[in-house]
């Protein structure tokens, strides 16, 4: 609906037109063709001609109509949205592989391409993330690959899960963009359901990344570490050199509880290996890096498997 709002000088009322004044000549056009909405405009004039009304009015009745448009959306055709085109997230390349004799399930993390830029600069420093569904007990990571958009991993990981229990599981693989002093941020994610595999062979395959969906768990939060390796004068031998820092919630009556915990060293993985192998390229310079806590059985039986 279109409302007009009129000004001030016509708050009195023009006085009455001869019939004169609205004699419109037939002959003054050709007979035009009909106008936005189907309306033609000579017989318009035709039937406003029989009417008494003031000019002013006159003028009003025969201001140019507007396209209407679609009247069920009420939008002209300029205004009708497009359709969105679906943001592209890149593509991974993964295979999955089941050893029947050790009931283990091998995933590989091949490679991607065409990455979404995460940086400032055009490129993202990606790695990947991975674990089942529904326990989520074992997570793995892959090495952070710097500075790239199309960056090839060649990693596998096993997974322990005897075959009568593979059917109800899922597999989520979410890439992840590398940042040293803020929360990572997700790039995109796939979730393969167990049940749609064969795995009287082995899969290999590349999919869509798909928006990734926020971790069901809740976080245990993170922490800021500084390391810093000094040489001594002499040679230095490191032979198994590591770090496990816990946070505990203190309690002056009872025993602290750990609320989560972090693995540093040669035989970590994932970016906690990036920032030990940081370190250990950088002597004498401190490395600091922001690191997701998890929970302490996690890393205590990770601790106790490299022993």
């Amino acid at each position: 609906m279109v409302v007009e709002v009129m000004t001030s000088s016509r708050r009195a009322t023009p006085a009455q037109p001869s019939p004169s004044h609205l004699f419109i000549n037939p002959n003054a056009s050709a007979t035009p063709e009909p106008g936005p909405g189907g309306h033609t405009p000579t017989k318009f004039m035709s039937e406003l001609h029989s009417l008494h009304m003031p000019s002013w009015a006159v003028g009003a009745l025969c201001m140019p109509l507007k396209d209407e448009g679609d009247t069920e959306t009420g939008l002209t055709g300029r205004e009708e949205e497009e359709p969105k085109e679906e943001v592209k997230l890149g593509r991974l390349e993964f295979s999955m592989d089941y050893n029947f004799t050790e009931n283990t399930m091998v995933v590989g993390i091949l490679q991607a391409c065409d990455l979404p830029a995460m940086d400032v600069g055009g490129s993202s420093d990606p790695y990947v993330k991975l674990y089942l569904l529904p326990d989520k007990k074992r997570k793995f990571e892959t090495k952070v690959h710097r500075k790239t958009l199309n960056p090839t991993f060649n990693e596998t990981f096993t997974f322990k899960v005897p075959y009568s229990e593979l059917g109800g599981r899922t597999l989520v693989i979410t890439v992840y963009d590398f940042d040293r002093f803020s929360k990572h941020d997700a790039i995109g994610a796939l979730r393969v359901p167990m049940s749609s595999l064969d795995f009287s062979r082995m899969t290999q395959e590349w999919r869509e990344l798909k928006k990734a969906e926020k971790e069901e768990s809740e976080r245990l939060g993170d922490i800021c570490l500084s390391l810093r390796y000094v040489p001594t004068a002499g040679k230095l031998s490191i032979v198994k050199v590591q770090v496990a820092v816990t946070v505990l919630d203190y309690d002056k009556i009872g025993k602290n509880d750990a609320i989560g915990k972090v693995f540093l060293g040669g035989a970590s993985s994932g970016t906690e290996l990036r920032h030990w192998s940081d370190m250990l390229a950088n002597p004498r310079r401190p490395i600091a890096q922001w690191h997701g806590l998890k929970a302490e059985d996690e890393v205590n039986a990770e601790l106790a498997a490299r022993k």
